[in-house]
């Protein structure tokens, strides 16, 4: 697999840009491949392990990173398979307990017997099908505008998104993720990398139907789910009444003007997620 250097110099430009001060790269072997890890916040405080969503690379998670770290020890990760730093292995990424067992050997290199995790889009996609194949290793769950897990897609998202999903191009990532948020100002440096990801020799992502409704009826994590309140990926009215019919700990808050790819890195969408998560993963 070979990566472009113009993926790679962007990819340095965001963590070297708007990254914190103090933050580390960690590489951690799984049976999958070798997972790139960023993280930020005191060595001793709890862990918070972040999810992103497809080709937003962990790096989309620099303004959770200088906020939430103040707390938190936050591990941003880039999936393997998808646009980032991981660097897959011979044994590939192709069902969900896959992706469990992935992320158990990611918390165990991190030492993380137990964390919060905080997914975002397909991100909170893993974050919840990991919860419920170990809660005992989830202390609270964040989702974010979570997709496939409470409903479906809208059919002009899908619509929108199929031309970019079968000619990846720049030119086709950027008109999307200008329709999808109204051509809201995106940090450049982050939409560069987005971009450039189009190129990324990335697997096909593991999907699947969305988690059986029994099962979510048994999971005993606190959970927080942000929706954006202008997105165009899903309902969101549907989604949080679907949330709140099945899960017994869920908190859902639907964020006004925020729309599913300005979240989480977009102001002022990005601020008020900063807080409401903060608030969440600090209540006793």
């Amino acid at each position: 697999m070979t990566v472009s250097t113009s993926f790679l110099a962007a990819y340095d430009e965001v963590l070297a840009t708007r990254w914190p001060a103090g933050t580390t790269h960690t590489e951690l072997p799984t049976p999958y491949g070798t997972t790139r890890v960023n993280s930020h916040g005191p060595g001793d405080a709890p862990p918070l392990v972040l999810l992103a969503g497809g080709g937003a690379t962990s790096t989309v998670w620099y303004a959770q990173a200088a906020h939430l770290g103040r707390t938190h020890r936050v591990h941003a990760v880039d999936l393997v398979g998808d646009p980032g730093r991981s660097v897959a292995g011979e044994r590939p990424v192709r069902t969900v307990r896959d992706l469990t067992t992935w992320l158990d050997a990611v918390l165990d290199g991190l030492g993380a017997d137990r964390a919060a995790l905080c997914g975002h889009s397909y991100g909170a996609w893993i974050a919840l099908h990991h919860a419920l194949h170990a809660p005992h290793r989830v202390r609270k769950l964040i989702l974010l505008d979570p997709t496939q897990c409470f409903a479906g897609f809208r059919p002009g998202y899908l619509l929108r998104a199929l031309p970019m999903l079968l000619r990846p191009d720049a030119r086709r990532t950027r008109a999307f993720l200008e329709w999808e948020t109204g051509g809201a100002a995106l940090d450049p440096a982050w939409l560069r990398l987005c971009c450039a990801g189009a190129d990324f020799p990335s697997a096909r992502p593991v999907t699947g139907p969305r988690p059986a409704p029994d099962a979510l009826r048994g999971l005993d994590v606190p959970t927080l789910i942000l929706l954006a309140g202008s997105g165009r990926v899903h309902d969101p009215a549907r989604v949080a009444a679907a949330a709140a019919r099945l899960l017994p700990r869920a908190q859902t808050v639907t964020i006004p003007g925020a729309t599913h790819h300005t979240l989480p890195l977009h102001e002022p969408t990005a601020a008020e997620l900063n807080r409401r998560a903060a608030d969440f993963l600090t209540a006793r």
